[in-house]
């Protein structure tokens, strides 16, 4: 095999995706392998965490990382868990101030419970003037 060839398999492989979408890795990877107590007081979930958009990014962050991590045999699991996983999930486990704070894993989801960011719009420099 040549280099270039190998370099060409690597990359292919690298580039197939064990999970087809973040919704097949949160119930066939996330969802089965984290557990927690989730009573609303120190950590709460949403079932239908894809009604958050910050959920969804986030979940989606982990996934990719996820995907590109497993192919490190040696150290990709535990980097993925230290830096990524354990972050994220402290964020959206919250339920003072991560995304899920007016859900609950048995009351379900309850729609836009928050209010986005607020923003004043942009207005550069020169048209102030």
């Amino acid at each position: 095999m040549s280099t270039a060839t190998g370099a060409g398999e690597a990359s292919r492989e690298e580039a197939e995706f064990y999970f087809a979408d973040v919704f097949a890795f949160v119930s066939g990877y996330l969802a089965p392998t984290v557990r927690r107590r989730l009573n609303g007081t120190s950590a709460t979930w949403c079932p239908r965490w894809w009604e958050h958009p910050e959920a969804g990014a986030r979940l989606s962050a982990l996934w990719l990382a996820w995907e590109h991590l497993r192919h490190d045999p040696m150290l990709g699991m535990s980097t993925w868990w230290l830096h990524h996983a354990d972050p994220h999930l402290r964020v959206l486990t919250d339920p003072d101030t991560g995304p899920f704070g007016a859900c609950s894993p048995r009351g379900g989801h309850t729609a836009h419970p928050f209010d986005p960011l607020p923003v004043d719009p942009y207005e550069p420099a020169d048209a102030q003037a």
